[in-house]
């Protein structure tokens, strides 16, 4: 066992050595004349029977990329570009061997289903970014904004383009015609741009791509082939203007004695949203009282350990060009529950008002939902330089609940007046190889006249980051800080440094400490990291640390602190078919955690394997050990907990994703033990997926999931006893079910139907009622006293539990049952129409249910008896939509 350590650096060396020795020699960069049109445009109907077209060569000679790659393509692939003072347009031949299999899928824009052909065209010429157009066979388009040279491609980027699909004996063919106004370029005589294609066939899931770029080259948009020839071409000048107007209607449950429970509401709206091209290379985005009421809901979440769930951005207003914005300063190989860490999290805006009032016995309240967004606006782009730039500044209303009291009505403010900016600017040097950065936000609430003051009246964080490329872009060295200082009342100031998030209050914590006169904190955080990414052979690792101070919350996302993290992540991938693989990956990661007191809390080890055979089907799974766990949160104030060793495995499969019909199982293991108590934790977790596509035009999912998770020491409430602060915990028993289902029916590429509807229930059951003595004890029995049957006693009738502690007859102190049933049930069924290019109308109906069920019955039963046991709320609203496009 003694030479196990060198035999396995042996190894590594050779491992190393021959990832080096696999580098792939210089491509030789490929070239496309274009020509300017004279005449006559071609008409855009998929045919090419337009005279213009043969003043242009064919362009072709595609290369595979995967499944093997460098090799001839499965089908031949060739293309034509010709363009005039206003649009570029291009002609597809894909040809097929067999036209009678090729794969017509359709879907909503931007699904990518069935065969399709792409074009990525880098107009910056930056070799970092590039506008995306696909078009599948069934005339379907998508189109994204890909960013960070091809590792970030940004699918809500929706411009107004026109495409058009043929299927002939051939094969099949497209036009396509771009407004130049809808990409950016510099001001000069003549151009030369970065220019890719790819076509997929779906059939044999393959790519061939034009310009021939290995998979594991670290590159993409770098390295392209070149369009020439554009010459007098003038930056457009982009002028959109789209107004909307809505139209609501929702029916709830009517509730005798309440004024605003009458069982029905509606309502009519009207906004405005803009975009403007300043100069070629700068764009202002705006809107005036957006609506979102065709967004989808979000999934059902309940969770016990306190950490903030992290929800996507789903608002079409906020997602475009988010990635311009984005300032994730944590690794995704750093593990734990930071990863979605950002320095702006743009759900904060629109938010659920921070306030609710205070009500008498006989008063009934209307509070919104969600704080109104008065307007926005983006201000983004890139300059030929290099410089990326990306405002942001948006403005909410100030909230108000309306209160009644037997006909006498008040108001009481749930939400100040809140001005959000977001600033970031990047600079790129030698053709992206370094970029660096900076970012700033800042919150400001108007609280004057309000009883507010729990809120933190300025917010203001920042950060300054770097990143840079050698080794023709395999190695790479990441650094970033962030900072952050919020000012407020010493209520608000406190508030923060007793949050979730904070914990100054804890016991034994000597490093931190509650100073009740603060009327502001100041934190900072950062990485540092190094890797070797995009070969066979990948390393990642690094440090990442949050300061207690930092607080991230009100424009940004961000789930703990008090922490520096060190993390190691290696793989080892191939990509080329050999013996029934079609691609396998292994990776290997460790990560160790520390507080700012210099408290080791954390030691884990994982393995994991990925693979897809060459039958497409696909395996994978993994293992983690948990060496060390000590958790400063687990008792939301309390000392720091020390946590039980642990390992975890996991599997998943899933079969061809071609076929008509699909699915995907997961499965999750956990388990905790200590000396003499072999299960102290212990949680199992299974989710299938399956997927039918009974035709190209129609496909539906379902998802059902179920999770149990059981612990011995969950935490219950904390209160005070005898000069002390009892810590209180019980043995749980969480028990979660749900299942999503989806239906997209593609009536046109334009006209579409989708339908989501989620039914969840999540149930916990305590038992073995317990107060924390010896937190850090090593024994595990140590760490708590179980109450005695004679010393705890359930009063069904207030529904708590009564504590005598001393046996003298008399209660020492009570606390609710913490048993819970959380049953909800969303939905949305939404038609859109997009009835000319950019304008659109859609027709939803969006369902909510939210019940609380009896913990004691079974799962299944208690779900299916009170799911619709009450009315739920029902929307139905119609919004339309006119884009006036200069």
């Amino acid at each position: 066992m003694k030479k196990l350590p060198s035999i396995l650096l042996i190894l590594f060396s050779l491992l190393f050595n021959y990832s080096f020795a696999q580098e792939q020699d210089s491509i030789p960069r490929k070239a496309y004349e274009t020509r300017m049109i004279t005449g006559n445009p071609p008409v855009i109907d998929g045919r090419f029977d337009d005279p213009v077209w043969s003043t242009v060569d064919w362009g072709g000679d595609f290369t595979q990329r995967s499944p093997y790659e460098g090799k001839d393509p499965t089908q031949e692939t060739k293309f034509k570009i010709l363009y005039d003072a206003r649009y570029l347009y291009f002609a597809f031949r894909c040809f097929d061997t067999d036209p009678d299999s090729i794969v017509k899928r359709m879907s909503r824009r931007d699904g990518f289903e069935g065969d399709w052909v792409e074009v990525n065209i880098d107009s910056y010429n930056d070799k970092r970014t590039a506008f995306s157009f696909t078009t599948s066979v069934s005339g379907v388009k998508g189109d994204e904004f890909v960013s960070n040279n091809g590792g970030n491609w940004d699918a809500s980027w929706n411009p107004i383009w026109n495409t058009k699909t043929n299927i002939d004996s051939l094969g099949w063919t497209a036009e396509v015609r771009i407004p130049l106004s809808q990409i950016r370029y510099g001001n000069k005589e003549e151009h030369t741009w970065g220019l890719q294609f790819t076509r997929r066939d779906f059939r044999e899931e393959s790519r061939s791509v034009w310009q021939f770029i290995p998979q594991n080259s670290g590159n993409w948009v770098s390295s392209f082939g070149e369009l020439r020839g554009l010459k007098g071409i003038k930056p457009q000048k982009q002028i959109e203007i789209q107004p909307y107007i809505v139209t609501q209607e929702e029916t709830f449950e009517k509730v005798e004695g309440n004024p605003f429970a009458t069982g029905s509401d509606f309502k009519l709206n009207a906004g405005l949203d803009g975009k403007v091209g300043l100069t070629s290379d700068l764009t202002l985005d705006f809107t005036i009282n957006p609506d979102f009421g065709q967004v989808e809901a979000d999934p059902s979440v309940l969770t016990l350990d306190g950490f903030r769930i992290f929800f996507s951005e789903r608002r079409p207003f906020f997602i475009e060009n988010r990635n311009l914005f984005d300032y994730n300063y944590a690794s995704a190989e750093a593990g734990g529950p930071f990863t979605s860490d950002n320095l702006f999290y743009s759900r904060r805006i629109g938010g659920a008002p921070h306030g609710s009032p205070d009500l008498l016995d006989e008063e009934y309240a209307d509070i919104p939902d969600n704080t109104a967004i008065l307007g926005a606006a983006k201000f983004s782009g890139k300059t030929e330089k290099g410089l990326g730039i990306g405002i942001l500044e948006s403005v909410t209303g100030r909230e108000t609940a309306l209160i009644d009291l037997n006909g006498e009505r008040r108001k009481e403010v749930v939400e100040p007046l809140t001005n959000y900016f977001v600033g970031r600017v990047t600079q790129d040097f030698k053709e992206g190889e370094t970029v660096v950065g900076g970012m700033f936000t800042a919150t400001t609430r108007n609280l004057e006249g309000h009883t507010l003051d729990f809120l933190r009246r300025n917010a203001f964080t920042g950060g300054i980051d770097i990143q840079h490329w050698w080794k023709d872009r395999t190695w790479f060295l990441a650094a970033n800080t962030v900072f952050s200082r919020v000012e407020g009342s010493t209520e608000a100031i406190m508030n923060t440094q007793t949050a979730f998030e904070h914990l100054f209050q804890r016991p034994g914590a000597d490093h931190v400490g509650v100073d009740s006169t603060a009327t502001s904190l100041t934190g900072t955080g950062g990485t540092v990291k190094v890797g070797r990414l995009n070969k066979k052979w990948m390393l990642e690792t690094g440090v990442t640390w949050r300061s207690p101070e930092l607080e991230l919350n009100d424009v940004g996302f961000m789930t703990n602190t008090d922490e520096v993290n060190y993390f190691l992540w290696s793989g080892y991938r191939w990509t080329d078919p050999f013996f029934i693989f079609r691609r396998l990956q292994l990776n290997y990661n460790h990560w160790s955690r520390w507080d700012f007191g210099g408290n080791n809390l954390y030691q884990a080890v994982n393995s994991n394997v990925h693979s897809t055979f060459k039958n497409f089907w696909g395996v994978g799974g993994g293992i983690t050990y948990e060496n060390k766990d000590i958790s400063n949160n687990a008792l939301f104030g309390g000392p720091a907990l020390r946590k039980s060793r642990g390992i975890a495995p996991w599997i998943y499969f899933y079969s061809d994703q071609r076929k008509a019909v699909q699915f995907q199982a997961n499965a999750f293991f956990a388990w905790g033990f200590e000396k003499d108590h072999p299960q102290t934790v212990r949680i199992s977790d299974y989710s299938i997926w399956i997927g039918i596509q009974p035709t190209n035009a129609l496909n539906l999912s379902i998802s059902p999931a179920y999770n149990q998770n059981e612990r011995k020491i969950q935490y219950v409430t904390s209160l005070d006893y005898q000069d002390n602060t009892r810590y209180i915990a019980g043995t749980v028993d969480q028990r979660t079910f749900s299942t999503t289902l989806r239906l997209n029916y593609s009536i046109t590429p334009d006209l579409t139907l989708q339908y989501y509807g989620q039914p969840f229930i999540s149930r916990g059951r305590y038992q073995d009622y317990k107060y924390i003595t010896k937190s850090m004890a090593r024994d595990f029995s140590d760490r708590f006293h179980q109450y005695a049957d004679a010393e705890i006693g359930y009063l069904s009738e207030d529904e708590e539990f009564a504590v005598d502690e001393d046996q003298d007859g008399v209660t020492d102190y009570t606390f609710s049952n913490p048993d819970f049933s959380f049953i909800q049930f969303r939905s949305n069924l939404v038609a859109r129409w997009e009835y000319i290019p950019g304008s659109e109308i859609f027709l939803v109906w969006s369902q909510g249910v939210t019940n609380f069920g009896d913990p004691g019955e079974k799962l299944i039963p208690d779900f299916t008896g009170n799911l619709f046991s009450e009315k739920g709320r029902n929307i139905f609203l119609l919004k339309l939509t006119y884009r006036f496009l200069k």
